[in-house]
């Protein structure tokens, strides 16, 4: 049930405590424009030596691209609804209107903005709309983080060992991907039956703001999530199917799905705003191996880079405006939070 908007509690502490240190995040900010510009350099030297791209003109063409933007879209409500299923396991009293309006506004950021701006875009909105700690929001978004990972990691490996589409880098990396999988999985298992024994008291209180969301991960409610965001992510390998055949280039549904899912993977390396030079070419390395060369390969990621990155821009970028006042006005009353958290 939606809740009405509140103020965040005067008691709460001071916003100083909730976010990164300043320098770390200059460190991720610099980082990520260094790993960017290093492979945007390399995607640009060997685009020099590839024919030209080309786009769709025909209608039927073009009809294919407006349906991938609908399923995006799609794909965009359900994770909103993720995002609030996750809030509500917190008891977080929001307004479920800004789980859906936050996470636009959120993949907005992440296009425009360095080090993943649009999840802090996120936290400050959402904490001053609620009761919620910063740390909590924060908890939240880390479980969606967790459960993307933990998804594409499963349908890398599921797809390559059945066979069912080509593996970048070959069985080697299927089996890294699965050990790491499980491995992930056993360390969860392994600190819980630690806690219940009494272990890690101090440590689990230190982090309990942010790692009470990811706790449902490991129960029955944690394996609906898990399989949402399978079927999120099954939605995005159709979206690049859809512009594969707009460019009339015979590539495999199960096949576009691992291109997605390894670009996925690349961008949880630091890099600049839309994951830039990482993203692409990761997604250039999967459609080599699936026999997709050349300007053909680099027609598909600039065609579906469109498709999932700018209709969501705007979106966002309107959202922003109309609900939030912007991103000035946002920054205005953040600066009025923290004085007033000062004073108290």
């Amino acid at each position: 049930m939606s809740l009405e908007a509140t103020p965040r509690d005067a008691a709460v502490a001071p916003p100083e405590a909730d976010v990164p240190p300043a320098r770390q995040s200059r460190i991720r900010t610099v980082a990520g424009f260094v790993v960017s510009v290093i492979a945007i350099g390399g995607c640009v030297f060997w685009a020099s030596k590839q024919d030209a791209p080309t786009f769709p003109s025909r209608p039927g063409n073009i009809a294919l691209l407006a349906v991938g933007v609908l399923i995006y879209a799609v794909a965009t409500v359900l994770r909103g609804g993720r995002w609030d299923s996750i809030l509500r396991y917190l008891h977080v009293a929001h307004d479920r209107v800004d789980a859906y309006a936050l996470t636009c506004v959120g993949y907005m950021g992440n296009t425009v903005l360095p080090a993943r701006g649009g999840e802090v875009l996120r936290i400050f909105l959402l904490a001053e709309r609620s009761h919620a700690r910063r740390r909590e929001v924060l908890g939240s978004i880390l479980t969606e983080r967790l459960l993307d990972a933990g998804a594409l990691a499963f349908l890398f490996v599921a797809l390559t060992i059945s066979g069912a589409a080509n593996a970048p880098g070959g069985s080697a990396t299927t089996y890294v991907a699965a050990g790491l999988l499980l491995a992930g999985l056993g360390v969860g298992i392994a600190y819980l039956r630690l806690r219940v024994a009494g272990r890690f008291a101090t440590f689990a209180e230190r982090i309990r703001p942010v790692a009470r969301a990811s706790r449902q991960l490991l129960s029955f409610r944690g394996t609906g999530l898990f399989a949402l965001t399978l079927f999120v992510w099954a939605l995005e390998g159709s979206i690049f199917w859809l512009c594969s055949q707009a460019l009339d280039i015979h590539l495999g549904v199960l096949n576009g799905l691992v291109v997605v899912v390894l670009a996925s993977l690349s961008a949880l390396i630091p890099a600049g705003p839309g994951y830039v030079g990482t993203y692409d070419a990761a997604a250039l390395f999967a459609l080599h191996q699936v026999d997709v060369r050349g300007g053909a390969a680099i027609s598909c990621v600039l065609l579906f880079r469109f498709v999932v990155f700018v209709p969501i821009t705007i979106a966002g970028l309107v959202v922003m405006i109309a609900r939030y006042g912007g991103l000035r006005g946002a920054l205005r009353r953040e600066r009025a939070a923290e004085r007033r958290a000062a004073t108290a």
